[in-house]
């Protein structure tokens, strides 16, 4: 993750370390010692997103210096400055590295302390205590109002064991305003039962509110532009619905395959990597209805509503693909049915969406690399400019790369002739926010966590809904009762993939490419 200038640099090169911590929530500020302890902390996603996550909080001061410490903790023995080491690179780009730049990594760096011990050793974790109390006594925080942030950057087969040594030795010691939180990363589980007995297995431990089970698509900006987008605007209000709508497509798709990782995703494949969390939670936001506030729970409360109201997966609504060459990877079996691409169709049970079918897309080794949601609107009733044929309206919201959202609309050509071309009304982040930088969704979804907002995280119901919905479908995968279709790498992935989306309405525009604006 690199840095950019924008206007958050004056503040940050004016942060004291002296500065008092004040982080305001529902609850009001909180203030005392917060320590931040990444598990896992020699693993890439540490390295790759937490860490880097945590330092871009620094830098905009939400993580201020004589309040946080932050301890990595992980198998491997290596010292303070031995982690630093490997952490910094992945900090500031040597393209920005001025001389301030590198005064902020540093002093960032020094927030960090590592210790070396086991996932399921009492006397690993007693000694990760010992040196949390240790940075509480420092910085005078009184016995029970400190707050204590535990990141699971690992494997959930550890979870249990890590969740446990949390709750007999580093918890807060009593309730007098501070906290202990668990951030837990996906895959929650490969089905529902394992979901639901890992569920169980944390919920022994902590309460609800003190879990957080992340989802990194929940924190990207266009992610959570959804909800002010349909329930801020009259404009969409009376048009987001069945009479309206024709279909809607959530598309995830990378350009490359699985490039090193090929043992680890044939265990999961692109329904459990992708589709079954990330596309799934745009789905609900797309689709819920409104809230009755924007409380964590009603908001919830209605994702979990959408998510029940999902019919049964039908055979004919699916298809499966594996580009050719996956299974040359020599970690992958080598009869592999695993799917590195599949198109699901998911139908709503009620009132706002019968009838109209959601699409969920993903594959790796595709022709391009983005994410976006397509809302594809019905023929106009009374074709009088004889247009229909170049396509429909359309309102897009582009997540990634090249963040957007445009309305493809039916307008005349300019000059003489009465004739009509497809365009579009843009908004375009590149351009209308010049000079902002959009946060990373770790950082967003961190910083949450450290204020007790659990809107962009899922709740356990949430989590049974998900798994119960595709579980039926992936033992049939596992099984290999539903067999994978080879595509070439580069292309659109199968053809019986457009197929499927022709059959479920969706209506192609002809000679038309949204085309992301650069400065």
């Amino acid at each position: 993750m690199g840095t950019s200038d924008c206007w958050h640099c004056e503040q940050r090169s004016s942060l004291k370390d002296d500065s008092p911590l004040s982080v305001d929530n529902e609850n009001g500020s909180e203030t005392g010692s917060l320590s931040i302890v990444v598990l896992g902390a020699s693993g890439d996603l540490a390295k790759k997103k937490t860490f880097p996550a945590l330092f871009n909080l620094y830098k905009q001061g939400f993580l201020l210096a004589n309040e946080v410490c932050i301890f990595g903790y992980a198998r491997t023995k290596i010292s303070d400055e031995e982690l630093r080491n490997r952490i910094h690179g992945y900090l500031v780009k040597a393209k920005d590295a001025s001389p301030e730049q590198l005064e902020i990594v540093s002093k960032f760096l020094h927030l960090i302390k590592y210790v070396s011990g086991s996932y399921d050793s009492e006397d690993d974790f007693r000694l990760l205590d010992k040196e949390i109390s240790k940075h509480e006594s420092i910085t005078n925080t009184a016995e029970g109002s400190s707050r204590r942030l535990f990141y699971l950057a690992l494997p959930p087969s550890v979870y249990p064991s890590v969740s446990k040594m949390i709750k007999t030795s580093c918890m807060n010691k009593s309730d007098l305003g501070g906290w202990t939180r668990v951030v837990v990363e996906k895959p929650f589980g490969k089905d529902l039962e394992s979901a639901e007995q890992l569920s169980t297995q944390i919920g022994g431990l902590f309460e609800e509110p003190q879990i957080y089970r992340i989802d990194h698509y929940l924190g990207k900006e266009l992610v959570q532009n959804m909800l002010v987008l349909r329930f801020a605007n009259r404009l969409f209000l009376p048009l987001w619905n069945r009479d309206n709508i024709a279909n809607v497509q959530i598309v995830f798709k990378e350009d490359f395959g699985t490039e090193g990782r090929g043992g680890y995703f044939d265990q999961y494949g692109i329904i459990r990597d992708i589709i079954q969390n990330h596309l799934l939670q745009i789905f609900c936001l797309v689709a819920m209805e409104k809230p009755v506030s924007l409380s964590p729970e009603h908001i919830r409360d209605e994702k979990v509503k959408v998510l029940e109201s999902v019919l049964p997966i039908e055979d004919d609504d699916v298809v499966l693909g594996q580009y050719e060459g996956y299974r040359d990877d020599p970690t992958v079996p080598d009869h592999s049915n695993t799917p590195t691409f599949a198109t699901v169709i998911l139908r709503v049970h009620n009132e706002r969406w019968e009838g109209v079918p959601f699409i969920l897309k993903a594959g790796k080794a595709l022709g391009s690399r983005k994410a976006d949601i397509r809302v594809q609107f019905k023929d106009v009733p009374g074709d009088i400019f004889k247009c229909q044929k170049q396509g429909r309206n359309e309102f897009v919201i582009r997540l990634q790369p090249s963040e957007a959202m445009y309305m493809k609309l039916t307008v005349k050509q300019p000059g003489l002739e009465m004739a009509t071309i497809q365009s579009e009304l843009d908004l375009s982040y590149i351009q209308r926010y010049q000079g902002v930088t959009i946060p990373e969704a770790y950082e967003r979804l961190i910083l949450d966590t450290i204020r007790g907002d659990q809107q962009h995280f899922v709740r356990r119901d949430e989590l049974k809904a998900s798994w119960e919905i595709f579980t039926p479908l992936l033992h049939r995968i596992d099984k290999g009762e539903f067999k994978s279709i080879p595509y070439k790498p580069g292309s659109r992935g199968p053809a019986e993939a457009d197929e499927l989306l022709e059959k479920a309405g969706y209506v192609q525009t002809h000679g038309y490419i949204w085309i992301p604006p650069t400065l």
